[in-house]
């Protein structure tokens, strides 16, 4: 399974500002970006959703401690149903 990419608040933020004032397609930013095309749409979206603000909590963030236990639960899960990974 390919492992995918994470950007910074700061990198998400920049990528839509810059998509914001440079008056260009989404298609042409992402292509100066080399970002996914719908990466930077799902930025776009949840920026228009929140005051042109990129939303970032990041990677391990949990909202609360269930939160937290579940993603962990979900991961010894998914681990132990894979036969190559012991």
């Amino acid at each position: 399974m390919a492992k995918r990419k994470q950007f910074s608040a700061e990198v998400k933020q920049d990528a839509v500002s810059y998509y914001y004032t440079s008056s260009k397609t989404l298609g042409k930013v992402v292509k100066d970006l080399k970002i996914g095309e719908s990466t930077l749409g799902k930025w776009v979206s949840a920026a228009k959703n929140n005051n042109d603000v990129v939303d970032h909590r990041g990677s391990g963030n949990h909202a609360s401690d269930a939160e937290k236990e579940i993603a962990r639960l979900k991961k010894e899960l998914r681990d132990s149903q894979e036969p190559w990974k012991s």
